[in-house]
């Protein structure tokens, strides 16, 4: 039994967030195989296009299995390609989901991550009975963290030791959102 979960198109002042589509494909591998934008990522910058294909299919997989949505971040004016923005693993259960994000160099320092991320939060504390998104960081990654702050997350660990990338072993931040921290946040909900 299929448990859709529709993924939205999204709307910000400066922003469109939108389901994946195939003619992502070239702008994704271009972003994921740049070694500067993937430095702090949990893997190694693609080398193979078809690594794009699998990021589409696995995207689409999101919302047919309704565990998720992983949407494209275009700039408003010109549909120029940003990144990506999603909130992933959907437990009903524990009424808990992931958000993760890569953004292009071009749009770092513009408040292009905080922007969608804000909108994608606003409609999965909408869209789904959520209680706390989690997200990880490399702790080297200060742009990263800035922005999960700015969005209300609250740090709450370290992965020591979690992730090791062509050799480079590296710890991780987890960060926290709580639904009551989300309303309560000034650029988060709207205030009641």
């Amino acid at each position: 039994m299929r448990r859709m979960l529709p993924s939205p198109t999204l709307r910000t002042e400066r922003l469109v967030l939108r389901p994946v589509r195939d003619d992502d494909a070239a702008a994704l591998f271009a972003m994921h195989g740049d070694p500067y934008v993937l430095r702090y990522w949990d893997s190694p910058p693609w080398q193979d296009a078809s690594r794009a294909a699998a990021f589409l299919a696995a995207s689409r997989r999101l919302e047919d299995e309704g565990t998720g949505a992983r949407l494209v971040v275009e700039r408003r004016t010109d549909g120029a390609f940003l990144g990506w923005c999603g909130l992933t693993g959907w437990n009903p259960g524990y009424r808990s989901a992931s958000l993760g994000f890569c953004f292009v160099e071009e749009s770092w320092g513009r408040g292009h991550a905080a922007e969608a991320g804000r909108a994608l939060l606003a409609w999965g504390y909408d869209a789904l009975p959520l209680n706390r998104v989690q997200a990880e960081c490399d702790t080297r990654n200060a742009a990263c963290a800035r922005v999960l702050e700015k969005l209300g997350f609250v740090r709450e660990g370290t992965l020591r030791e979690d992730c090791v990338v062509d050799g480079v072993v590296s710890d991780s931040w987890v960060y926290g959102l709580l639904r009551r921290d989300w309303q309560a946040h000034p650029r988060g909900a709207a205030a009641p």
